[in-house]
């Protein structure tokens, strides 16, 4: 929490402004019984209606101002609590977005968006009462047990042993439950994964009804959820009979103790009940404080996951390099040697011995079976991920001499998994390059093989694409991330396995007038079709994590049997061996 405070210094007149007010307003609060008093000992004893009416204006007058200074407050909280929230999810996002992909990878996304939600919410709250109540609290117990003192200090040692029991029981209730409210968080995490899951996998688990096994998958993480709430409500539960139970037999006291000291003269009636007025109000302050320690160890433990996350520092460090002059067309555009990989908190290498060299406006094609690596390879060029060993270049120049920026302007990606994000085609299209014109957009539309669908929709070009294009086929997907690679005439065009749901007759075509329209550029074509890479410029064979071999078609052929395996298994020998 304290690392999280540095926050407040952006709010430093809501925080002094805000507990001054509140604090105002308990003053005011502890003058009241004083008031009441002697109403009931002039006003009332010697039935003067004038003096009753008179101090009855004061205690209008005092809750009136009370009332000004309250919201004054809540509204220096409500500044500062919102804007310490908004500053903190600010930075969060943006410290997420430095990290690596390593580290998004360790955390999950589910964790991140419960941090970024509920835990911010947590500390908002948090900041909330601090500026309320923290002050006022505190100083009504404080104050009233002064105020009782110094009206009759013998029957102010009632307060003295209430404030001690009543303490001793906050403190048994907060020590065993404080415990759950830490764990809550984590199952709140697993019911944020399981949402997530079904709601983005919602097609797949009805494909294979799957409904009811997931319905009941949720209603565990719920039911785990539900059953540390009751666990903390049953001790909680005790908190509030256990105070008033003491409190209520204080005010028992303080009336049979009170009236002996009345009969006496020691007392007045009205001092009696301005007795009790200040025990009802240590009674309510002490609640406020039992909810202040549950709301601030809630708080702890959302702190303590937002300062991890902070805490969390990219793995991959970025370069200072922002560009070269010119480039040599005899020097490599990428050159690996002897690079492995192995993803974070794996022992087996992804990659093993990776040496190769792509020349600049080659077309490579990379093939090999499922979980080969070659996924994993092109996350390598872009610097998603850092080699374990090994050395990758960049124009002659080591990769991690670069910085971020500059590396990933050389590229138009489409990955795996066609991504759209909602707003029209036109923003989508404009991801690469900010500034693109409608004619760029049509020539890489056209050459994506999409201007046909697009100009057949109703708004054409400024139809709307719902979250994740689930307005669109997957086809069609899939030829509007392509086009948006192709935005801005990208150096290094990438495509992982990119047409997988294109027919074959759309995937020639693509091919065709990407061979066609980008001459000049460097295009990298993954694919388990071998159809789609046969006439690539160079193909590189991986197998299990290793290059099984590198050359043109027909080479491959003769010399590398996975490849030949794969080209047989797909197509007819005619075909394989056809020009």
């Amino acid at each position: 929490m304290r690392r999280l405070a540095r926050y407040l210094k952006y709010f430093k007149k809501e925080v002094i402004i805000g507990p001054f007010f509140k604090f105002m307003e308990a003053v005011f609060e502890l003058i009241v019984p004083l008031v009441m008093a002697s109403i009931i000992d002039v006003g009332i004893k010697n039935g003067d209606k004038a003096y009753v009416l008179g101090r009855g204006g004061i205690i209008l007058l005092l809750g009136a101002m009370g009332l000004i200074f309250a919201l004054i407050c809540q509204y220096s909280a409500a500044r500062a609590s919102q804007g310490v929230g908004t500053m903190l999810r600010n930075d969060l996002f943006a410290h997420i977005n430095t990290l690596s992909h390593g580290e998004l990878d360790k955390v999950g996304t589910n964790s991140l968006i419960t941090i970024i939600t509920n835990d911010v919410n947590q500390i908002q709250l948090a900041v909330a009462m601090l500026i309320r109540l923290v002050v006022r609290a505190p100083f009504l117990v404080i104050g009233s047990i002064v105020m009782a003192m110094l009206l009759d200090i013998q029957l102010s040692f009632i307060f003295l042993i209430v404030a001690p029991l009543v303490s001793l029981v906050l403190y048994i209730v907060m020590k065993k439950s404080v415990p759950y409210y830490k764990l809550r968080q984590k199952t709140l995490d697993r019911v944020s994964l399981i949402t997530r899951e079904n709601l983005s996998g919602a097609r797949v688990i009805r494909a294979f009804s799957k409904q009811e096994r997931e319905e009941k998958r949720f209603e565990e993480a719920n039911h785990d959820v539900a059953e540390l709430a009751i666990r903390v409500g049953k001790i909680s539960a005790v908190l509030n009979p256990a105070t008033f139970t003491i409190l209520n037999t204080a005010i028992l006291a303080i009336i049979w103790f009170g009236g002996i000291r009345v009969n006496i003269g020691s007392l007045t009636q009205g001092e009696v009940i301005a007795f009790v007025n200040y025990m009802t109000q240590i009674s309510l302050a002490l609640v406020v404080v039992a909810n202040l320690v549950v709301i601030f160890t809630k708080a702890g433990a959302s702190a303590n996951r937002i300062n991890h996350i902070f805490d969390l520092m990219p793995s991959i460090q970025e370069g200072s390099v922002t560009g070269q002059a010119d480039f040599d067309v005899r020097t490599p555009i990428f050159s690996l040697e002897k690079v492995s990989f192995a993803y974070p908190d794996s022992d087996e290498y992804a990659l093993e011995d990776i040496t190769l060299e792509i020349m600049s406006g080659e077309t490579i094609g990379i093939i090999g079976g499922t979980g080969s690596g070659k996924t994993t390879l092109i996350n390598l060029l872009p610097r998603f991920y850092d080699v374990s060993q090994g050395d990758i270049c960049m124009d002659g120049v080591p990769l991690k001499e670069y910085s971020f920026e500059y590396i990933r302007k050389q590229f138009g990606i489409v990955p795996q998994k066609a991504v759209l994000f909602s707003g029209s085609i036109i923003d989508n299209m404009c991801w690469g390059k900010e500034d693109a014109s409608l004619e760029e957009i049509k020539w890489a539309i056209q050459i994506a093989q999409a201007k046909e669908f697009v100009e057949k929709l109703p708004e054409q070009y400024e139809t709307m694409i719902l979250q994740g294009g689930k307005n669109l086929s997957g086809g069609q997907r899939q030829r509007l991330t392509i086009a948006r690679a192709l935005v801005g005439n990208p150096r290094i065009l990438v495509l992982d396995d990119s047409s997988s749901a294109l027919d074959y007759a759309t995937d020639a075509r693509l091919r065709k007038s990407l061979k066609e329209n980008c001459k000049g550029m460097t295009t990298i074509l993954v694919s388990q079709r071998a159809n789609t890479i046969r006439h690539a410029d160079k193909i590189i064979v991986l197998d299990d994590g290793r290059i099984a071999g590198i050359g043109k078609h027909k080479d491959l052929l003769e010399t590398c049997e996975v490849y030949k395996e794969i080209c047989l298994s797909q197509l007819s020998k005619e075909e394989v061996y056809r020009s």
